[in-house]
């Protein structure tokens, strides 16, 4: 029998580094370095999660054909010589670009120190794919659809910041880009920092608070871009200071960070920037929301011109930007495109699945045969392992009930009992996900009924702003009962409206603009979750939970020790770990098993008063 074709694919020296592994064209494993250094959005070499992605895949790393980085230092090469000599940038900007591209070009000693190989053995090994063309494949090839446009729009990556292309098969050809120093990422930033949130990919905040404001800064925001006729669109550069300027970037390891990439020109036509440590005010909500309306206005600019120039209807989107899940769930209504693709990784750490899938598919020619329809490839830990996580931790355990249930079915049941009863629980199963979100196997889920919900898991759980709302887990098969034109979304990535009777059913995952950020739940795909969503919606005829990421201001829980510390240091009620059970309130467990029939559980899809909390 031939030997398999493995391709790794690595996002490193970039914020969200992480690695893929590719068997003959299939997904194996996919994993984020920040999940094992506990460092959110960590830049610099995946050391831990490559080592990782090849133990889990069983491989011998002398079984590797190809390595695939997601950077390519000599990119657009001419295009930024004749930049740097007609806008002089700092020779601290030019330095820090320079040694990161260095630390690119290095990626092949540091690929063979992590795996014990000889360097050489990698470097005969190793394609770089230009960071762009790495986002389009990982939005096409892992998509269902056989033809389709693509576009990709983020901050940068190799000197590009929007791109556009046409997919069929299993080719991609490339139509169009946009260059430094005009981007999307780079306006949506901007106004990120001006608003108060000074952290990488604090952006998804700012979407939060927009639907608390009334767009009326539209017109003065409009200043800082134009849509040019040609589905394009250009910055204002006056109010940006990313091209004339040095702005401090961290890429080579740790958190990524970024200085202020807007001039005092911003403040001259919004008034004083919001400091990360004062009030958010009316002004401030208005801002979000006009920065939110202008981004899609743009957004859609570009779309509307790549639908009408491919005449495809179905639209395959990769980026940071795509992670702007209000802006995906109105693509179908502003647009000509009819059905829409989102992979859960769409930002930087995506681009390692994108770089294996371009090698695979434009350059081994390897035939498609992989769909990503879940997001569970990250790691996962046995009975064993869990058994060993407890036994580390048996002497702060003091206070809580541990058992152990035999069956899924009645793993789900009890617990669908104990989230009903207003309890928060962690739930710990299977294989880690893939992207940004919590979807089913490292996730905090509670009633969505109770309109207090949100507030309580905010001040003893998350301990984050008031503003960001939780999402719904809903079961597939119910979504059109309960959301307004809405598709299927496996990787909770669109915001579509609840239906208006619906929102006092579902108060804790309903924005204040009536929306939710819906994930739904096949049996097919995640099989534990699906079963604990149908258990709960026995009990309370809700087919809905609420659904956040398991952590505390920290990236989401990887192993079970993690799962173990954040329970014990916060004030959730109960962990499910596999089939084992920890609960911190009395031996519910017993009385649950004599009396399954108990009225303590509500059976009424009204929503819950805030009463008999969990203290």
């Amino acid at each position: 029998m031939e030997a398999p074709l493995i391709i790794c694919g690595l996002n490193a020296y970039h914020g969200d580094t992480a690695v893929a592994l590719l068997r003959d064209g299939l997904l194996a494993t996919a994993i984020e370095e920040e999940r094992f250094v506990r460092i959110k959005h960590v830049a610099g070499f995946p050391t831990s999660a490559l080592r990782e992605a090849v133990r889990q895949a069983a491989l011998d790393p002398k079984q590797i054909d190809a390595y695939a980085v997601s950077r390519q230092p000599t990119a657009h090469w001419p295009r930024k010589i004749v930049w740097t000599l007609g806008n002089r940038p700092s020779a601290a900007a030019v330095r820090d670009r320079l040694a990161n591209a260095a630390n690119v070009r290095r990626i092949a000693d540091h690929i063979a120190t992590c795996l014990g190989l000889d360097s050489g053995h990698v470097q005969r090994r190793l394609t770089y794919v230009e960071h762009h063309n790495a986002h389009l494949a990982s939005a096409f090839f892992a998509s269902p659809f056989d033809n389709a446009a693509v576009c990709a729009i983020d901050g940068f990556g190799d000197f590009v910041s929007t791109s556009i292309a046409v997919g069929r098969g299993a080719e991609l050809r490339r139509l169009g880009s946009i260059f430094f120093p005009h981007s999307l990422g780079l306006f949506y930033l901007a106004l990120t920092q001006y608003l108060g949130f000074p952290k990488y990919g604090d952006e998804y905040k700012v979407m939060g608070l927009a639907p608390y404001g009334s767009p009326d800064k539209v017109s003065e925001i409009r200043h800082m871009i134009r849509l040019e006729s040609n589905g394009t669109f250009t910055l204002n550069l006056s109010y940006f200071k990313h091209w004339s300027e040095a702005i401090a970037m961290t890429w080579s390891a740790g958190e990524p960070s970024m200085a202020d990439v807007f001039t005092p020109k911003l403040e001259q036509l919004l008034g004083p920037r919001r400091r990360p440590d004062e009030e958010i005010e009316p002004r401030h909500e208005a801002i979000a929301a006009s920065m939110q309306a202008v981004f899609e206005e743009a957004t859609f600019h570009v779309l509307t011109e790549l639908q009408r120039r491919t005449g495809q209807t179905r639209l395959c989107l990769a980026g940071g930007c795509a992670m702007n899940s209000v802006m995906n769930g109105k693509i179908r209504q502003r647009t000509g495109f009819e059905e829409v693709y989102v992979q859960p990784a769409a930002g930087d750490n995506g681009t390692a699945l994108g770089a294996a899938l371009h090698v695979s598919h434009q350059l081994r020619h390897t035939p498609r045969a992989f769909v990503m329809d879940h997001a569970f490839w990250g790691t996962e830990f046995d009975d064993v392992e869990v058994q060993r996580a407890l036994g580390r931790r048996r002497d702060r355990l003091d206070g809580c009930t541990e058992f152990v249930m035999l069956s899924l079915e009645e793993l789900c049941r009890w617990t669908a009992g104990r989230i009903a009863d207003a309890k928060i629980v962690g739930w710990f199963q299977g294989r880690m996900e893939w992207g940004a979100r919590a979807l089913g196997n490292r996730s905090i889920v509670a009633d969505p009924r109770r309109p207090d919900m949100r507030t309580i898991i905010n001040t003893r759980i998350k301990f984050r702003e008031r503003f960001r709302p939780f999402a719904p887990s809903i079961l597939e098969e119910a979504l059109e009962e309960y959301f307004v034109d809405a598709v299927r979304d496996p990787f909770m990535i669109q915001v579509y409206p609840i239906r208006p009777d619906k929102r006092s059913v579902i108060p804790a995952v309903t924005h204040v603009d009536g929306s939710g950020r819906v994930q739904t739940v096949s049996r097919n795909t995640n099989v534990a979750y699906w079963t604990l969503i149908k258990a709960f919606e026995q009990i309370t005829n809700v087919p809905v939970l609420l659904n956040t990421s398991f952590n505390e201001n920290e990236p989401i829980v990887n192993m079970p020790d993690e799962a173990l510390d954040c329970f014990l240091r916060t004030d959730m009620d109960v962990l499910v770990l596999g089939r084992h059970v920890l609960e911190k309130i009395g031996d519910w467990h017993h009385e649950w098993r004599s009396s399954q029939n108990s009225t303590r559980r509500s059976t009424t899809a009204a929503p819950i008063a805030p009463t008999g909390l969990a203290s």
